[in-house]
């Protein structure tokens, strides 16, 4: 075999790799999305099918027993609340009816942790606001909605103050702005944000600013006289900035990026990221759970133009880079080669 024998056979052999490698990667630049779009349905089916086996748990109400012992009412999906002889005296009535877009009365006087007369309305007007309702003897329940709360606060990157407030509100008359103080005091220092001190407010009001307030936004609760203990649901509420009821989240844990999602959707886009704004085209609240769920065709449409763009980047790119590499003819490299050598044939 001559020398330009030798070549040809060499370069032949590179342009065979190239041509395969080539191939290769046009291969993976097809599978990539594809599989990108197919992981996305799944996400999506699991998703929604996730939010209705939780249907029932999630309906369900927390209470206080007049022993102060917490207790789970039973599911209304069941007959349970609806059936007044299967639920005991003290929990009936109990619960909380969602009032979506309520205006709530911004004109209500109560009075702040140091005493002094405040007005609804002096802690809305900018800001989206969350709104618990507690009472600060609770032995038990209030406590772990305020523990759920402040963890919840804790995980965000909004601060209270800055781009939110909060308001603790107690429906029992007999609390007074000392035990506020208190209260206040103890979850300023575990939330450990120094905005909050102008963001989280713990207010006590008179039988009428109270009743006013919890009848607007459907919470229903209950006094017990022998035993000085409120039977109550839990949740807590989001309102825009204006004073209407956005977003009611039910129990004593409170997801973190629910709540985030709450607040910007409540301040109509004024806080949070592009981001944000994505997630809340594909998910949609639901008032049943007071969670956000997956809304699957919008899920899909972005994957779909994901993938598209993907694709068609991926294959750009491949044939870019495969014009690159493709060898040239066996016949030219050894022609070039051997004429760099002086020799010819």
């Amino acid at each position: 075999m001559n020398e330009k024998d030798t070549i040809r056979k060499s370069s032949n052999g590179r342009g065979r790799k190239a041509q395969a490698a080539w191939k290769d990667g046009f291969r993976a630049a097809w599978f990539l999305p594809v599989a990108a779009l197919l992981l996305t349905g799944l996400a999506g089916f699991g998703a929604a099918g996730s939010g209705e086996s939780t249907l029932s748990t999630l309906k369900s109400l927390s209470a206080v027993t007049p022993k102060g012992e917490c207790k789970m009412a039973p599911d209304t999906a069941k007959g349970g609340l609806a059936n007044a002889k299967q639920v005991p005296p003290q929990l009936r009535g109990i619960g909380i009816d969602q009032r979506l877009n309520a205006q709530i009365p911004l004109n209500l006087v109560f009075r702040d942790a140091s005493g002094k007369t405040v007005h609804l309305s002096d802690f809305f007007g900018k800001k989206p606001v969350v709104l618990s309702l507690v009472y600060f003897n609770c032995p038990m329940l209030c406590t772990m909605e305020e523990n759920g709360l402040l963890q919840a606060l804790k995980l965000l990157k909004f601060t209270a103050g800055k781009e939110f407030n909060v308001l603790t509100v107690s429906f029992d008359p007999h609390d007074t702005p000392e035990m506020a103080a208190n209260k206040r005091r103890i979850y300023l220092s575990l939330y450990g944000r120094r905005a909050a001190a102008t963001g989280w407010h713990f207010l006590t009001g008179d039988e009428t600013s109270i009743r006013a307030l919890t009848d607007a936004v459907g919470f229903h609760y209950k006094y017990n006289p022998v035993t000085h203990l409120f039977s109550h649901a839990v949740a807590v509420m989001v309102l825009t900035p204006q004073g209407k009821l956005s977003k009611y989240f039910y129990g004593i844990q409170y997801p973190s990026e629910y709540l985030r999602l709450g607040l910007v959707q409540a301040s109509n886009g004024q806080i949070g990221t592009p981001a944000d704004a994505l997630i809340l085209y594909c998910c949609q609240y639901d008032p049943a759970t007071g969670k956000y769920g997956l809304v699957i065709n919008r899920a899909l449409m972005i994957g779909g133009v994901i993938t598209v763009l993907c694709l068609g980047i991926l294959i750009l790119a491949m044939s870019r880079g495969g014009r690159r590499r493709h060898p040239p003819a066996p016949e030219q490299v050894a022609e070039e080669t051997l004429a760099g050598r002086g020799t010819h044939v």
